[in-house]
């Protein structure tokens, strides 16, 4: 079949098709009448492996690893068993770090909520953002706060 005769039947760009073969997932024979590259099952199979495994989060690196352990023989279950676990402890740290990031901006929102708008001068940009810290920590040692307070009167003018 052809490239866009794959694409069309896994639902998938022909650029997907062309990408997976251009980095060696697909490996297509070329037709000796038209040059035109030819897929076999082989590829229909593999290409549906390969999407299946980007579903669950694993990266073309890692589908490459396991297809050569496939090829060569061996299991690739260890493997795929030890990437997977990789994989849900990174996304069990994004899922932490996105949660913190949530947890900032919602205490900005309720400590902004009643503070006005001003405008820059002297040594602030946005009184906002420079005069946020977290809940419960000393403002005064955050390191949040702008080190130099002289002139921070100035920035009490409400924006027009």
């Amino acid at each position: 079949m052809t490239v866009n005769e794959l694409a069309r039947k896994l639902k998938v760009a022909p650029d997907t098709v062309r990408y997976y073969t251009r980095i060696g997932l697909l490996q297509p024979r070329k037709d000796a009448d038209n040059g035109y590259r030819r897929y076999s099952a082989r590829d229909e199979e593999r290409l549906r492996f390969a999407l299946r495994a980007k579903f669950l989060g694993f990266t073309l690196r890692d589908i490459q690893q396991i297809l050569d352990h496939a090829d060569s023989g061996d299991s690739p279950c260890p493997l795929v068993r030890g990437l997977i676990v990789q994989r849900v402890d990174e996304m069990r740290e994004q899922l932490r770090e996105a949660q913190a990031l949530f947890e900032r901006m919602e205490s900005a929102l309720v400590q902004w909520d009643q503070m006005p708008d001003q405008a820059p001068c002297g040594d602030m940009i946005c009184h906002l953002i420079e005069t946020w810290g977290p809940e419960g920590e000393d403002r005064e040692a955050s390191t949040f706060r702008p080190k130099k307070e002289k002139g921070l009167a100035c920035h009490h003018r409400e924006m027009q």
